[in-house]
């Protein structure tokens, strides 16, 4: 729930706006007062000589990692053809501080007819990898991404990615449960003690971190590439088709991607229907399903403090009560 695009307009940079055209290659950069790019990210769109961009900024010194890794999730996700994104263009550094990342515009509105069509093209997405097992190897290997994927065989991801504007550790794992429990739970339970020292959290961790095998038992995983924070605010529609954007991208457990789905509500049962159509619950569904939420309190709880402590303990001592 950390990139919404509630209206948040740019200031005036002009300095930046130069950076713009030298980099579009364009004299026409104009605004069309069209907005988003939520709490973290400033965004609006702009009218260049050939198409509209959206270009989303960002003051803070680390914002190139963020949006290094969202141009690379875009591209990926893009490569697949599986569901739509904004096509991404380029990654800039802002003379007056901090980076953007301009993209293709794309006229949107909230998710409401695509629900069914979204929860089949997220399974196409989750199944992409896999179906590329048996396929052999591009014989061009300097193949542009965009347009030709190689199976992965790892979890991970090439590069940093971030979700919200904290970086996720993306070193590649041959084991999921070791990849979830150290580079995405340890991870944020290191930061939460390193910015706010929290003794409860440290010893629920040691605990459950014992017993993370266990919500894995019996289950093969194979690795799939995943948008990373699919709520509700990063997913919308076109006159033609579903959307998802701001992704946070890596090769994960697919179920990892419903975690955040379902914690803010906004996906509704055809979206469920039509996934779990293509990709069935397997067991212990429901117990990972929290488990993989956990990442997303711990999350929240670094980005906007306390408030989500309370929730974060509950789940944590849920998870150690359920009989897997």
């Amino acid at each position: 729930m950390l990139k919404s695009h509630s209206p948040c307009m740019f200031e005036p940079n002009l300095r930046m706006e130069e950076a713009l055209k030298t980099s579009l290659n364009t004299k026409t950069l104009t605004r069309t007062g069209q907005s988003g790019g939520g709490c973290i990210n400033q965004g609006e769109a702009y009218i260049t000589d050939s198409r509209t961009v959206f270009v989303k900024r960002n003051k803070k010194s680390k914002s190139r990692v963020m949006f290094d890794g969202e141009l690379e999730g875009l591209k990926v996700i893009a490569a697949t053809k599986t569901v739509t994104v904004p096509e991404p263009i380029v990654v800039l550094d802002n003379p007056d501080g901090g980076a953007c990342i301009v993209m293709e515009y794309l006229e949107m509105k909230g998710l409401r007819r695509y629900h069914q069509r979204l929860g089949e093209e997220l399974a196409k997405l989750h199944l992409y990898n896999d179906q590329l097992r048996n396929k052999p190897p591009p014989k061009d290997k300097d193949a542009d991404s965009q347009s030709t994927l190689e199976y992965v065989k790892e979890f991970g991801f090439h590069t940093t990615t971030c979700c919200g504007y904290i970086p996720q550790e993306n070193s590649w794992c041959d084991d999921w449960v070791a990849f979830y429990a150290r580079n995405r739970l340890d991870y944020q339970i290191r930061l939460l003690a390193k910015e706010k020292g929290d003794r409860e959290a440290n010893e629920l961790w040691s605990r459950l971190q014992l017993v993370l095998p266990r919500f894995f038992k019996d289950l093969e995983i194979r690795p799939s590439l995943l948008h990373g924070d699919l709520w509700k605010g990063n997913a919308a529609e076109t006159k033609e088709h579903p959307v998802i954007f701001d992704p946070a991208t890596f090769y994960g457990h697919h179920e990892y991607d419903l975690a955040i789905a379902g914690m803010f509500d906004g996906f509704n049962k055809n979206f469920y229907d039509a996934y779990h159509k293509r990709i069935p619950k397997a067991p212990g569904f429901e117990a990972r399903h929290k488990l993989y939420t956990l990442y997303h309190y711990l999350n929240h709880w670094n980005h906007f403090g306390g408030g989500y402590r309370g929730t974060t303990l509950s789940v944590m001592r849920s998870l150690l009560k359920i009989p897997v």
